[in-house]
Parts: C-alpha cells; sequence; structure tokens
C-alpha cells in the first residue's frame, strides 16, 4: 500500500508518497524504495523508517548514505538525486537480513514528515496474452497485441505496449488492447508496461515475433549496393525467387541518377522454369568523364508479375588523387564480393557474421555468431567505401545496425538506476582451476569506489551504459532468444566466464538475460558464481579493444568526410563514438576498483583514479537484476593488461580531436594520460628482438595473490607473458602483434609521435626480416611466437633495454587476415616515415594475395583444424548439477562441448569433422571467410591506395 498525506500547517510545502518492497529469501532481502515527492521541490530528502522487528538489519545500501540505529533506518540523499522537482521520483534500495520474519515497515518520513503508514504500493502485474511467442505474420501485417494487468493494492491506469523501447499505443481500460497496423517485415520484442494509480509501474516478459517479407514472386537483385570504378564495370547479379510457370524476360535499367552510369551487358535476361534460381550477371558501366565527383544511380530489374528488384550503384571517382590506383579497385571488388547477399556475410537483419562458414569454433565458439570485433570492421569497411566514393550514408548504417543489435538497449539493461557507485559490485575470486568454479562471492573483501559513473550520468543523463557486449548469437542458433524468448534473435550470448585455463573447448553457452528458463534451477548461474541464493538477471561484457577500434574508424571518417565537405553527414555517428569512448574509460580500472599494485585481497580499496592503470584491459562488464522491484545493479573492471588490446591511436582520438572528446568531466584528461601509459606499456613489454610481449596484472591469478618477487612490474602490476588467458597462450599469436601495431603505427602516420616511433622502428624491422616474400607471389609471416625471460621493471625516467627478454618464432603462417593488418602497419609507417622496405613489403603481402588467394567471395587459404579433437573435450560441469540447453541437450558431469552443442552434427561440415574424430579420416581443412579478415585485407587495399597513389 502506498499513502500520500499532507503534512501539518508548519510543514505545508512537504508531500510524499513512498513504495516499498522487497525480494525475499532465506535470511535475507532485497528492498526497493520509490519516493514520490508530492509537494514544493526539494533540496535534499532524508527518508526514515522503522524496522518492525529487532532481527532486521539493513546490510548495505545504493544510491543515498543509509544507516541504522536499533530498529531505525535513515538514508539521506546523494548530490545526485537530492533535488525533486514537483512530482518527480527516485529509486534507492538496500540489501538486509532477518530471521523469524521480514514484515515490511508501516510508517515513512520525509524530511520527519510523515508520507504515510502500510507496507508501500504494489506493482502491478502485467501479462502478454497476444501475440503468442514465435507467432509469424506477413508484412505489411496487423498485429494484435492484448494483455492481463491487474493491481492487488489499487486499480491499473493504464497499459502501454512497446516494440523494444518505441511505444506502439496505449489503453486505459480493459481488456487492454492494441493493433499494430502496417507492420513491415523483420523480427520484433513486444512488451507490455502497466501503471497503476501511484504510478508505479511493470513490464511484462517480452514476446519475440516475426513479419514475414510478402511471398509474390519477385526479382531478386544483389548486391544491394555497388561501387563501379570509372572507366570500368561491375556486375550485379539477378535471378527469380520462385518458379515461373513459364518463361520470363528481366529488363534492367538505370531509373534515376547519374547518366554516367550505364547498364552494359545483361540489359534483358531470360529465366525458364528450369534456371529461375541460377542467377545471371548485368554489367554496370561507369563512363570515363574529368569530373572529381563520384556520382550514384539506382537501377531496376523489372519483369511481368514480379516485384521489382532494385540496386544502388556508385561511382568510384578516378579524376581525384589515387582514384585511378590499382588497389582502390581492387577495394572496390572486395567491397562487392563482402556486400553481396549471395556470398552469406551479413544476416538478413544486416548484422555481419563471424564468418561466413557456420563451423567454426575458435574464441565465438559457432561462425554465424559475431562479436563487437566484427562490427568495428564493419565501420571500417563502410569508413572506407565513404572515403573512396564520397558515400556516407552506408558508415551511417552501419553505427545505425552496431547500435540497434550489439550496443544493449535501455530494455536490456533496465535497472541500472540502482547502481550504487561507491559499492560497485561484490568480491568473487578467479582460479586457474576451472574446479574451483563456482568461486564464492566473498562480501568480506574490500571494493573501491567507482569514480566515473556519476559524471557518466550527468553528462549523458541516463544511467545506460553505452558499449558493446561483445558476443551474439545471430541466428539464434541455441535458442535463448531475448530474456528467454526463445525467438527473438539476434541474441545476447556469453561463453568463457571460469578462468584462464578454460578453453573454449570447455565453455558453456549462457544468455545474457538468464530468466531460470533453460539451463538448471538457477539457470546458468550456479556454474560460475557461489551464493546462497540467486535472481534473475542480465549482465554484458565489453571487449574494449573493439570499442576503442570503433572510436579509431569514426576518426578517419570525421577526417574524411571533413575532406569532402560532408563532415555535418557523419556528425552523429562521430558524436555517438565519442560517447563509447568516455565509457570505455572502465577498461582502465582495476576489476574490484582496488587500487593499483595489489598484492592481497586485503590491499586498499580505490578511492578515486587511484584505482586506474590508464590501459585497455581484457573486459569491462556490468550487470543488474531483471526485476526492477529488485533493484540492484554491479560495475566491473578488469584488472588484467593483454598488449594486444592497447589503442594509443584511439586514446589521442579522444583526448585530442574535438569532435571526439568525450562529455564526462574527467575524460579527456584520462584518455590523455592513457596515451602516454600505452606507449610507455608497449616500451616496457618490447623484447629485444623488437616484438611485444605480453601484459601485466594488477590480480595475480585472478584473486590478488602475492606474485612471485622476481617478477618486474608495470606502476605496481606484475608482468605475465601470458596474460587473461592460457589455454593457448594468450601472446603467442603473431596477430595479436600486427593488430596492436597497427594501431600505433596510425598514430605516428596521423601525428608524429616520437615513442610511438621508436617502437616501431624495432618492430618494424623485426617482423620485415623474418617475413617472405616469393617471386611468384607466394609469402610467410610469423605465427606462432616463443617467448622466454622477461622485461626489466619499468622505470620511466630510464627505459631499461630488456636485453633478458626474448622472442622467437616457432612457425610461420600465410593468413591472410593477419597479412592484411600487418601489411597496414607497414604502410603506415612507411608512409610517415619513408621506409621503402616497409612499403615493399606491404604492396608484396597485398600484391601476393591478389595473385594466389583470391576466390569468389573475397580472399582465403585452406586451414588444416587439427585442434578439432578436442570437440570430445569434457565441459566441467560440478558433480550433481543438472540441467538443459533449449533444444533438451543434457548438462551434466559427463558433458563435452559436442554433447551441449548437438546441433552440429547436422553441419554440412559435419561428416568430415566426425570422421577425424572417430579416427578414420585425417584433420578436416577448411576455406574459411572470417568478417575481419577480409575487412581487413580490403582496407589494405584502399589504404595503400590512398598512401601510395
Amino acid at each position: 500500500m502506498t499513502t500520500a498525506l499532507t503534512a501539518s500547517p508548519a510543514h505545508a510545502a512537504v508531500s510524499c508518497d513512498v513504495a516499498y518492497s522487497t525480494n525475499d529469501w532465506q535470511g535475507g532481502f532485497t528492498a526497493s524504495v520509490t519516493i514520490k515527492n508530492l509537494g514544493d521541490p526539494l533540496d535534499g530528502w532524508t527518508l526514515g523508517f522503522d524496522f518492525p522487528t529487532a532481527t532486521q538489519k539493513l546490510v548495505q545500501g545504493w544510491s543515498a548514505t543509509w544507516s541504522q540505529s536499533g530498529t531505525a533506518v535513515t538514508a539521506k540523499s546523494m548530490d545526485w538525486n537530492g533535488k525533486l522537482a514537483t512530482g518527480a521520483s527516485t529509486s534507492i534500495g538496500f540489501n538486509g537480513s532477518w530471521s523469524g520474519s521480514n514484515p515490511k515497515p508501516t510508517s515513512f518520513t520525509i524530511n520527519g514528515v510523515t508520507c504515510g503508514g502500510g507496507p508501500g504500493n504494489q506493482a502491478p502485474a502485467v501479462k502478454l496474452t497476444k501475440p503468442v511467442a514465435g507467432a509469424s505474420f506477413t508484412a505489411p501485417a496487423t498485429v494484435e497485441i492484448a494483455a492481463d494487468a491487474s493491481d492487488s493494492d489499487g486499480t491499473v491506469a493504464k497499459v502501454e505496449f512497446y516494440n523494444g523501447t518505441t511505444l506502439l499505443g496505449a489503453d486505459t481500460s480493459a481488456p487492454y488492447s492494441h493493433d499494430w497496423t502496417g507492420v513491415p517485415a523483420g523480427d520484433y520484442s513486444i512488451t507490455a508496461k502497466a501503471t497503476d494509480d501511484k504510478g508505479l509501474t511493470k513490464t511484462s516478459d517480452p514476446v519475440g515475433i516475426s513479419v514475414k517479407a510478402d511471398a509474390a514472386p519477385a526479382v531478386v537483385v544483389t548486391p544491394a549496393t555497388l561501387a563501379v570504378p570509372e572507366g570500368d564495370a561491375a556486375t550485379l547479379s539477378v535471378k527469380l525467387s520462385k518458379a515461373p510457370a513459364a518463361n520470363v524476360t528481366v529488363a534492367t535499367a538505370r531509373t534515376s541518377g547519374d547518366a554516367d552510369l550505364t547498364v552494359g551487358t545483361g540489359a534483358s535476361l531470360t529465366f525458364t522454369p528450369a534456371n529461375w534460381d541460377t542467377a545471371q550477371t548485368v554489367q554496370i558501366k561507369a563512363a570515363e568523364d574529368a569530373d572529381t565527383t563520384s556520382g550514384s544511380a539506382e537501377f531496376t530489374a523489372t519483369a511481368t508479375g514480379h516485384t521489382a528488384g532494385k540496386a544502388s550503384a556508385t561511382e568510384v571517382d578516378n579524376d581525384t588523387p589515387g582514384g585511378d590506383n590499382e588497389y582502390i579497385k581492387r577495394f572496390t571488388t572486395m567491397y562487392n564480393k563482402l556486400k553481396d547477399p549471395a556470398n552469406g556475410y551479413f544476416s538478413p537483419e544486416g548484422v555481419p557474421y563471424h564468418s561466413v562458414e557456420t563451423f567454426l569454433v575458435e574464441a565465438p565458439d559457432h561462425g554465424h555468431e559475431t562479436t563487437s570485433e566484427a562490427y568495428s570492421y564493419y565501420l571500417w569497411l563502410e569508413a572506407a567505401y565513404g572515403k573512396v566514393t564520397g558515400d556516407w550514408s552506408k558508415f551511417n548504417a552501419a553505427w545505425a545496425s552496431m547500435e540497434k543489435y550489439i550496443i544493449p538497449a535501455t530494455a536490456d539493461q533496465p535497472t541500472n538506476s540502482f547502481y550504487n557507485p561507491s559499492k560497485p559490485a561484490t568480491y568473487a575470486g578467479e582460479w586457474d582451476d576451472i574446479k574451483q568454479y563456482p568461486s564464492k562471492l566473498d562480501g568480506g573483501v574490500s571494493v573501491g569506489v567507482d569514480p566515473i559513473a556519476n559524471e557518466l550520468k550527468t553528462a549523458y543523463g541516463t544511467s545506460d551504459v553505452y558499449g558493446m557486449h561483445w558476443l551474439l548469437d545471430v541466428d539464434n542458433t541455441y535458442g535463448f532468444g531475448r530474456c528467454g524468448d526463445g525467438t527473438t534473435r539476434p541474441a545476447y550470448i556469453n561463453t568463457y566466464q571460469r578462468g584462464p585455463e578454460e578453453s573454449v573447448f570447455e565453455t558453456v553457452p549462457q544468455p545474457s538475460c538468464d530468466t531460470f528458463k533453460h539451463g538448471g534451477k538457477n539457470g546458468y548461474l550456479d556454474l560460475f558464481t557461489g551464493d546462497s541464493s540467486y535472481a534473475k538477471q542480465w549482465k554484458y561484457t565489453n571487449a574494449p579493444d573493439a570499442d576503442a577500434r570503433a572510436v579509431q574508424v569514426a576518426y578517419w571518417a570525421h577526417t574524411w568526410a571533413k575532406e569532402q565537405g560532408k563532415e555535418s553527414q557523419v556528425a552523429s555517428s562521430v558524436a555517438k563514438a565519442a560517447k563509447m569512448g568516455d565509457y570505455l574509460r572502465y577498461a582502465m580500472y582495476d576489476k574490484y576498483f582496488k587500487k593499483q599494485g595489489c598484492t592481497s585481497t586485503s590491499c586498499p580499496a580505490g578511492t578515486g583514479k587511484d584505482s586506474s592503470a590508464y590501459l585497455l584491459s581484457w573486459y569491462y562488464a556490468w550487470g543488474g537484476a531483471i526485476d526492477t522491484s529488485a533493484g540492484w545493479a554491479w560495475r566491473i573492471g578488469s584488472s588484467h593488461n593483454h598488449s594486444g588490446y592497447q589503442n594509443p591511436m584511439a586514446a589521442w582520438v579522444l583526448s585530442s580531436v574535438d569532435a571526439l572528446k568525450p562529455k564526462g568531466a574527467t575524460a579527456v584528461q584520462d584518455w590523455d594520460k592513457s596515451l602516454d601509459r600505452q606507449l610507455e606499456f608497449y616500451r616496457w613489454l618490447q623484447s629485444s628482438e623488437g616484438a611485444i610481449a605480453g601484459g601485466a596484472t594488477n590480480s595475480w591469478q585472478g584473486h590478488y595473490a602475492a606474485p612471485p618477487s622476481n617478477l618486474p612490474t608495470f606502476y605496481g602490476m606484475a608482468y605475465d607473458w601470458q596474460p587473461v588467458y592460457h589455454d593457448p597462450p594468450s601472446n603467442q599469436w603473431f596477430g595479436f602483434q600486427a593488430w596492436s601495431m597497427e594501431r600505433v603505427a596510425e598514430l605516428y602516420y596521423a601525428t608524429g609521435n616520437a615513442d610511438a616511433k621508436v617502437v616501431l622502428d624495432k618492430w618494424v624491422k623485426w617482423a620485415t626480416d623474418n617475413t617472405t616474400i616469393n617471386a611468384d607471389g607466394t609469402y610467410q609471416i610469423p605465427s606462432t611466437l616463443v617467448w622466454t625471460g622477461q622485461p626489466d621493471t619499468w622505470n620511466p625516467s630510464s627505459p631499461g633495454s630488456n636485453a633478458g627478454l626474448h622472442v622467437s618464432i616457432r612457425d610461420y603462417t600465410t593468413d591472410v587476415g593477419v597479412a592484411g593488418s600487418y601489411a597496414k602497419v607497414l604502410m603506415y609507417y612507411a608512409a610517415k616515415s619513408g621506409d621503402t622496405k616497409a612499403r615493399d613489403v606491404a604492396k608484396g603481402l597485398l600484391d601476393g594475395m591478389w595473385k594466389n588467394n583470391q576466390d569468389a567471395k573475397g580472399v582465403s587459404t585452406t586451414e588444416t583444424k587439427a585442434d578439432y579433437n578436442r570437440l570430445d573435450d569434457p565441459v566441467y560441469v560440478p558433480a550433481g548439477w543438472t540441467g538443459k540447453m533449449p533444444n533438451g541437450d543434457v548438462i551434466d558431469s559427463n558433458s563435452t562441448f559436442l554433447s551441449i552443442r548437438s546441433f552440429y552434427k547436422n553441419d554440412p561440415d559435419w561428416p568430415k569433422v566426425d570422421a577425424y574424430l572417430k579416427g578414420t579420416g585425417p584433420a578436416p581443412t577448411f576455406t574459411f571467410h572470417r568478417f575481419w579478415a577480409q575487412v581487413d585485407v580490403a582496407v589494405a587495399l584502399a589504404e595503400y591506395g590512398r598512401l601510395f597513389p
């Protein structure tokens, strides 16, 4: 019950309403308290109430300064929520303990004035009754939405219906319903939100539906966008959507746009009942002219009785510097292959897959998952396209797709308002032995203060975190759906959770929104953390290198669009990149905001920036309760810093480029310091030969153990040659060298930074000395690195020579993605320094790939997957724990990687993998097309053409 009583005449300005609800378990509870100001504006408030029994105790609270004396409890406002306008509300809460019983308080006061007597208003109940989960409609659809809603201690004022976060309509009387009309094709998540007569709300579980395109016969044209080099041609593919009864003639013509773009061959094509689904080609030509404008045109393919197909072609002008460069033409070829739906790089929703192929187990455990890494590369692809064509709509569309699908929306992180920056999270140790999981939560270990949460909320007016989650199940292969609805795709998922020895072959996939619908009795939560009870919750993990790459790419989009006089066209996306960079600072902090130099769980908690390493750690993460009345949320950084994740280019951008400076009060100075610290980190980790060693940690073994006394340190952190994960060792892959040094080389190219040059001079010599390019264009580059020794303890005023730190190369590779990234390092370095060897090696790699590694989908090389013998590896599940995957696969102590992923046995590549596992066939070979790798090569081609026109 909620009551609102006006105070006595002496205090007539104060009138208030308090809603109090709890989520109880044996011996403990979480209380959610909503204060609503019904009187004059308040500038600071103090809530007071009495526990009905002496056994009820306040344990910890958030969003207020809480205290208890006897049974009396008070909560004083914080500086950010003390001002309450008339009609405004604020939500606070606390965790408590009890024995015997846990009755609710009967009276509440604000600033000494009684607000009411009783347990507080109870939230209404609401449930969608129409449509049913998984329902399918045909576009343009009319979807009937209906909900049941009730309120146990009052009345329902209204029910609102949402698609995601978009309000569709509302109804103020039962039966509550809304007809959503004209719905286009797509996948949708529908919820109903009920509001009671006191203003308290409750949102229903989501229901996922799909709306399919009209099945009328259609002409199918791919790709939807085509880049055409001036004075040259490119091709569209045309076919029909269904078999015709008789021959069909398809005519293709330009229907609008630049007259320099015309149809060459294929203007009229005939399809028969036998060949209707075999693609034929239409040639689009771009005339040679003297202007410097990249024109665009729309082409339409029509046939009687069929819906027309359309494609947009954009000329790549060769009258600008470098425009007629062979490498720009190669980029357009790669771009067209990547954007051709027939090649399978993107899902129907337009989300880039990790790879075209589905049977791929590496970091993602399925090829048709995607990562924040892939999205950051999607931005790279479209930024390069904008540079060569002047068309920035594709870059903006890529950012919009990223924001829609892999940056959690408000509905995906609903209880952030309960986050308490003074107590960010409860400690749980990490362990080398996976059998030490679940890891017990330990409230006795001190946790530091989160110093940036309030300034982020002030800057952006929201408690939401603006960062990418690292992993999406794009096709909903596992079947979790969104928050357990089973159907909505793409779906947020996670895998790694159990220490550095947990390889991908030992992971248990789980939904990011765990509603206990799948898994065991507590969903998947009790496989990872040990607690006395579990609440349904959401949680996300950010991969900082991907967000930093998005910022890095936004800089180039801004720079190139500005050169074209089109800066305003990307301004909105660039501003969002700056915002992303603001939240990316969470990656600078120790996992539990402990001070740097921590060597035991009793080490001091941070009180501000003293818990920041000013490096990009392996992740940051955030989560909270699904139930908005439960009232808790958490955030953590990471204590482990890997050289391969650093991005000094992004740090420079966020601290020095006006259009990309974040709004957070201390963000610019943080990134300025991070720029210097990252460059120092490289110097500290650079081996005698030139390669960059692993990294450092502020939490040895993940539980603040004392590191070996002989380990060197970097600003108090201990050297770790294999930070974060050990199976396989995290810094043996040459790709991390190429990825990381590319960012250093971009910084050097853009700014001439002398510290970056010192690192690059040594690294480039080592890398090129160990690269072979043969006369026929075949090449080999380093692959697996072996580390011995260790660096000197860092002394910024007198860096050591690291005479005892060495790298050797175990084997070599022809990997196309790593070669593309490596080529970019060399070309940025060469363009600034004039180093002709670096330029020539970059050119040799690109030319060699173009000559020897092209295929219909892009570039590739054959890979032997001997590590697939681990597909039968046991997945550790504690004895007695049982559960099920959404498809019914049993999870227990006998589980293996494959047993909880039985869908792999339906994959077209399963027979050759199965033969290998049975010992009747060789290690399987694949020709993979990883999205990031294709984009790295495509962008390298475009950038070589720009840098060396």
